[in-house]
């Protein structure tokens, strides 16, 4: 591989990684394995509300940092 691949994958990587915390908060904290509903929209509510919870919780110790002195 040439120095322009391993760049483009070591910013691939950076992003994955941090999408995939995300994911792994959604699983292992709330267990959200297995759909609940049937339906897309129903399941896709649900996915999005659970993933904008988890950034919030992931960007907890920042966000508490902001208001506290």
């Amino acid at each position: 591989m040439d120095e322009v691949q391993r760049a483009k994958n070591r910013n691939k990587s950076r992003v994955r990684a941090r999408v995939e915390h995300v994911f792994a908060v959604v699983k292992r904290l709330w267990g959200f394995t297995k759909v609940r509903y049937r339906g897309l929209q129903k399941n896709a509510t649900r996915a999005f509300t659970a993933l904008a919870l988890a950034n919030i919780y992931l960007a907890r110790g920042r966000l508490l940092g902001q208001v506290r002195p």
